[in-house]
C-alpha cells in the first residue's frame, strides 16, 4: 500500500494509547448530488410540474435509453416496479416456475411472487459471483418447461452473458435482466440492461445514480414500453373519464425525483472512475493477505465497481456461525472472519455489510427449488456419504452460501478520502494478526 505523510488523523489511529474513531462516519455508499439536481427540482417546483409527467421524466428517459443503448426507457417509482412489470410482460402466471439468480437482493425475486410465479434459484459461480451457466443448464434438465430467466449483475459486476444467453436461446427462454446495481457496466462493450428482453435499473438509496427512489424499465420493444407506460399510470383507457379494462399500478416516477437523477447523469462516468479507484486501492492494500476482492471477467467486462467487496481464504477463516438474525465467532491468531472485520469497522465508525444472503437460504424461500452445478441443491447431505457439502470437483456445492460465509462488503463511498481508506485497510489487516 502506498504510504503517504501521516496526518493527525492517521497518527491518532496508529497510537496505541488512543481508541480511534472517525469523527464523521464513513458509509458503505451514499448519494452524490450536484447543483444540476437542485436546478431541475426547482424548475419542477416553479413551473408546478409536481406530478408524474414533466420535462425531467422525458429527458431522463432519453438519457438513460441512450446510455443503456436500448430503444426505450420507462421511468418508474423503483427498480422493483420495473422488474414487476417486466415479469408481467413476460407472461408469468400463477404456478409458473422462473429461474432466478440466487445471490442477490430480495427485490430481484419478489416481483416473481407478485405475479404468482415460483422462483427456482440458480447457484452462483466464483468467477463473477453471478448466476452459474452450468447450474442453469442443469436447471433446464430438471425443469424444461421454464421460459423465463431473471439474472442479476451483483455489485455492479456483469454476469457471464454469452453463456447464459446461449443456454436461454437453446431452451426458448427469455431473459429479464436486473441491472439495478450495474448501470454503466459493460460486457464485451455492451451496456448491462440491454441483454434481456425486458430489463431494470434502480436509482434507489445508494446506487451509482441516485434519485432517492426511482427506477427504469429498459427494452427494445416499443409496444412493450407503451404497455408499461399504461400499466404504470393505473391502466387508464382512452376515454374522457377514468376507465379501466385491466389492472394498473401507481408506478410512474415523479417529475421531482426524475430531476434528482437527471442532474447526476452527466457524472456517471466520474462516479465509476471514483468507485474503480476505491476498488484498486483495496486490492493494493490487501496484498500479502489471505483475502481477495470480488472478481470480474477482466477480458470481457468492465464493472461499475458500485461496491468493493472481499472474500477471505478458507484457510484464514476463524470459526463463525450465523443464525437468521445473529452471528458469533471465535477469534484466532492469524485468522479472521467477516463478522470480526465488520465489528472492528463499526468500532472506528465505518460501515460495512455482509454479502447478500443467498435467496434459497432465506426463511421465505426455504421450500423453493435450488439448483447447483451438480443438480438439485436441496437435501444434498447424506449421513452415509462422506463430503455431502462438497461437489465432485472438491469445491463447495453451495457456492452462494460459501461466498456469503466468507465475504463482506467494504466501505465504498466515493466521498471517502484516500487517508480514510488507508485506515480502513489497516484496520482489516490488524484482524489477521
Amino acid at each position: 500500500m502506498e504510504r503517504r505523510a501521516w496526518s493527525k488523523t492517521m497518527q491518532d489511529f496508529m497510537s496505541k494509547d488512543t481508541a480511534f474513531k472517525f469523527e464523521k462516519k464513513v458509509w458503505l455508499a451514499t448519494p452524490t448530488i450536484y447543483q444540476e439536481s437542485m436546478d431541475y427540482m426547482r424548475e419542477a417546483y416553479e413551473t408546478n410540474w409536481m406530478s408524474t409527467v414533466g420535462a425531467n421524466i422525458n429527458e431522463l428517459e432519453r438519457l438513460v435509453a441512450e446510455k443503456a443503448e436500448t430503444r426505450d426507457a420507462v421511468a418508474l417509482s423503483s427498480g422493483t416496479a420495473a422488474l414487476h412489470l417486466a415479469i408481467k410482460l413476460a407472461g408469468i402466471k400463477p404456478g409458473d416456475k422462473v429461474f432466478c439468480a440466487d445471490m442477490t437482493f430480495s427485490a430481484t425475486v419478489n416481483p416473481v411472487l407478485y405475479e404468482g410465479g415460483v422462483p427456482v434459484f440458480i447457484d452462483s459461480e466464483y468467477d463473477t459471483w453471478n448466476m452459474d451457466p452450468v447450474a442453469l443448464e442443469k436447471a433446464f434438465e430438471l425443469y424444461p418447461e421454464v421460459k423465463l430467466v431473471v439474472i442479476a449483475h451483483l455489485y455492479g459486476t456483469p454476469a457471464k452473458m454469452d453463456e447464459i444467453k446461449a443456454i436461454c436461446d437453446k431452451h426458448g427462454a427469455i431473459i429479464v435482466e436486473d441491472a439495478a446495481e450495474s448501470f454503466g457496466a459493460t460486457y464485451k462493450g455492451k451496456q448491462t440492461g440491454g441483454f434481456g428482453q425486458f430489463n431494470a435499473i434502480s436509482f434507489n438509496g445508494n446506487k451509482i445514480i441516485t434519485g432517492s427512489s426511482g427506477g427504469m424499465l429498459l427494452t427494445d420493444d416499443k409496444k412493450a414500453a407503451e404497455k408499461v407506460r399504461k400499466w404504470s399510470t393505473q391502466s387508464r383507457e382512452a376515454a374522457a373519464w377514468y376507465q379501466h379494462e385491466e389492472v394498473g399500478y401507481n408506478y410512474r416516477m415523479s417529475n421531482v425525483i426524475a430531476g434528482v437523477a437527471r442532474g447526476q447523469m452527466p457524472y456517471l462516468e466520474k462516479h465509476i472512475e471514483q468507485k474503480k479507484a476505491i476498488y484498486e486501492r483495496y486490492k493494493e492494500g490487501f496484498k500479502g493477505l489471505p483475502i481477495s476482492m470480488n472478481p470480474f471477467d477482466e477480458k470481457n467486462s468492465e464493472p461499475n465497481y458500485w461496491l468493493s467487496c472481499a472474500i477471505i481464504d478458507e484457510s484464514a477463516m476463524c470459526k463463525q456461525v450465523r443464525s437468521d438474525s445473529e452471528a458469533l465467532y471465535i477469534s484466532e491468531q492469524g485468522k479472521t472472519c467477516p463478522t470480526e472485520i465488520l465489528e472492528h469497522l463499526a468500532e472506528i465508525n465505518a460501515e460495512g455489510r455482509p454479502i447478500w444472503k443467498a435467496m434459497h437460504a432465506q426463511p421465505i424461500f426455504r421450500m423453493n427449488p435450488f439448483v447447483t452445478r451438480e443438480g438439485s441443491g436441496r437435501c444434498a447431505t447424506n449421513a452415509y456419504i462422506s463430503g455431502g457439502t462438497v461437489g465432485l470437483d472438491g469445491m463447495p456445492i453451495d457456492v452462494s452460501m460459501d461466498i456469503f460465509h466468507r465475504g463482506l462488503c467494504l466501505p465504498s463511498d466515493n466521498k471517502m478520502t484516500a487517508e480514510e481508506q488507508d485506515i480502513i485497510i489497516e484496520t482489516i489487516r490488524k484482524c489477521f494478526e
